[in-house]
């Protein structure tokens, strides 16, 4: 098995070494747990630290469309969204990224190239992950070579389910290698988890592993990002950098559509892992309809009235 930081050598010795140190992590509290994530959601924000939250919040979201139906017209269209959110506001932040499969990675790299807004892939038979390892890296340098400057690969749920640590833990070390330059943001789907302990086990295993970012979800099924268990991963990464030196992102995906919901997200990340997280390389949105929520609001700021949604162009 490949080894990662040397701090952590042993942990990954072998499989049972791994094993004995996931399930040596602490046990999480759901109860507290719940409840400190809605405490910090009734944080007050003022109309000056309002306005900065919602800038901050387009500048991190990973613009996305992931459907069957995608098509290089909606793909374009959605870069141009993303390059200039408001025609009518120059000042409006560019978004981090759009998010595409990786037939659509060229696509989108034409269409940004030049603006600073990343091409995001999915990857690694994106959503369910069932395929042999071969076929997802062929997916992965398939959307490199297209032009994906970030990989966002599924893990093997029931892999991880079954206990079988070091395949998941192997399957991100291969595909990390095969990102190149790209940042790879590593999905759980938390949802499919079914607890806490083990969206906690799975952040530290794709830590140990190599991930650029940790990823709620793949926004395909029924439970997504949610305060609690973005704030249990926020916690990860505090710990991982405070053992490490390293600093791993964060990405809540799937559900979060308000630009209420965004900052709450916002305050969590300030609260649990601090200012250094508050940064589009550390911390995205995977979203579609959130962008429009938040320049609706930011329009509302700036003029005292509210647009609604005939006001931004339908994804």
């Amino acid at each position: 098995m490949p080894t990662t930081l040397p701090a952590f050598a042993d942990a990954t010795a072998s499989d049972s070494a791994l094993r004995r140190f996931l399930h040596g992590l602490p046990g999480v509290d759901a109860v507290g747990l719940e409840a400190r994530a809605a405490s910090l959601g009734t944080r007050s924000i003022k109309t000056t630290a309002k306005a900065y939250a919602i800038d901050l919040a387009i500048s991190m979201i990973d613009l996305t469309t992931l459907e069957g139906a995608d098509t290089p017209g909606k793909v374009r269209a959605l870069a141009a969204k993303a390059v200039n959110p408001d025609p009518t506001d120059r000042t409006t932040p560019r978004t981090a990224a759009v998010c595409v499969y990786p037939d659509m990675a060229a696509t989108a790299s034409a269409a940004l190239a030049g603006s600073g807004v990343k091409v995001a892939s999915v990857a690694t038979a994106f959503p369910a992950g069932r395929a042999a390892l071969d076929v997802k890296l062929a997916d992965v340098r398939d959307a490199v070579a297209a032009g994906a400057d970030e990989i966002d690969m599924v893990i093997d749920r029931g892999a991880f389910l079954a206990g079988h640590y070091s395949k998941v833990y192997e399957e991100i070390v291969a595909v990390k290698a095969e990102c190149g330059n790209a940042r790879l943001k590593v999905i759980f789907e938390t949802g499919e988890l079914s607890t806490y302990d083990n969206i906690r086990r799975a952040s530290w295993l794709g830590m140990l592993a190599g991930a650029d970012f940790i990823k709620t979800s793949t926004g395909k099924v029924a439970t997504n990002a949610t305060p609690a268990n973005t704030l249990l991963m926020l916690e990860a990464v505090r710990d991982f950098r405070a053992q490490t030196g390293v600093q791993i992102g964060v990405k809540p995906a799937g559900g979060i559509r308000t630009s209420k919901d965004a900052i709450k997200f916002l305050v969590l990340v300030n609260e649990t892992a601090g200012e250094d997280w508050l940064d589009n390389h550390w911390f995205r949105f995977g979203a579609s309809s959130l962008l429009n929520d938040l320049l609706m609001q930011r329009q509302k700021l700036s003029t005292g009235r509210y647009s609604g949604p005939d006001y931004v162009t339908v994804d």
